[in-house]
């Protein structure tokens, strides 16, 4: 007599057990926080939530607010550029650690170390570094050169570029790490084929071992744009938004509006844009990760 096998649903219990407070807790908490602030910005809900429907009102004063539309404009200059240079630098470092260096792990150990820190503290140190009166442009003007200005956090036409020097020098290490370990998944028989066929290094780079990295260059961009969506540690540690708004971000429009100026419905649209922009970023590689896999 044949025996029968188990229900699938019944394997595993244990393991399934476990799982049930972190399900519930995802369902309840981030679900359910996410659906009540969608809700919610449709609302006039000032100081406390309350369940006066206004339609579209507040979506339509966000769009209409000058501070809104700039701080969107600064998250896309920032992120472009910060998408760009962090996975530029991130992957010739990894090349570069890739050539089996001497010190590998204290290289790799010295170019990770700024990621374990905050924004904030990040934020403070290279407050500290571009300040005009001690900093970079004291030092050059200390060894000589008594023109040389560079105060970018000063200036509405640089203070972006500012932030984005602090913000590379924390999370290129990071991109890095991802890229190497990348390099270090492709089969060694590759290069061995590609040095008995006397194919230059740059160009199996090029045309054989990035195209097999596609998963991880998709992988690193959702997360690197996950963290320039919700900018605002370093921006508050460095500027506070000034100088006047030119480095505001869509995370410190949000959290003025909902614990300073006591509009919970504003803040709710805010947030509830940047959910979307979130989803815009996480749907694709959603797709090409797991629907992109199913259809072979």
């Amino acid at each position: 007599m044949a025996l029968r096998r188990p229900n699938p649903l019944f394997r595993n219990l244990a393991a399934k057990a476990a799982a049930v407070p972190m399900i519930l807790a995802t369902l309840v908490v981030f679900l359910g926080g996410t659906i009540w602030t969608v809700v919610h910005s449709f609302t006039n809900s000032r100081l406390l939530p309350r369940f006066n429907w206004v339609g579209f009102d507040q979506y339509d004063r966000l769009w209409e607010s000058t501070r809104w539309i700039v701080s969107i404009q600064n998250l896309m200059i920032y992120g472009s550029l910060s998408l760009v240079f962090s996975v530029g630098i991130g992957l010739l470092l990894a090349i570069l650690m890739d050539q089996k260096i001497r010190y590998e792990d204290t290289f790799r150990t010295i170019m990770l170390y700024p990621f374990a820190l905050s924004f904030i503290v990040t934020g403070l140190v290279w407050q500290w570094i571009l300040n005009p009166d001690f900093g970079i442009q004291s030092i050059v003007r200390g060894l000589g050169w008594e023109s040389f200005t560079f105060n970018p956090l000063h200036d509405p036409q640089l203070v972006l570029y500012g932030l984005l020097i602090a913000g590379l020098w924390q999370g290129t290490g990071f991109v890095m790490c991802l890229m190497l370990a990348g390099l270090r998944g492709i089969d060694e028989d590759i290069w061995k084929a590609s040095r008995v066929d006397g194919i230059p290094a740059w160009k199996t780079y090029l045309l054989i071992v990035l195209p097999m990295m596609r998963p991880v260059f998709i992988t690193t961009l959702v997360i690197v744009a996950a963290g320039i969506i919700k900018l605002y540690d370093l921006v508050v540690a460095q500027t506070s938004g000034g100088p006047g708004n030119a480095s505001q971000v869509p995370a410190m429009y949000v959290y003025d509006y909902m614990f300073q100026a006591q509009n919970l419905g504003q803040g709710f649209a805010a947030s509830t844009m940047m959910l979307l922009s979130v989803l815009i970023v996480l749907i694709p590689w959603a797709y090409l990760e797991f629907g992109g896999r199913k259809h072979g």
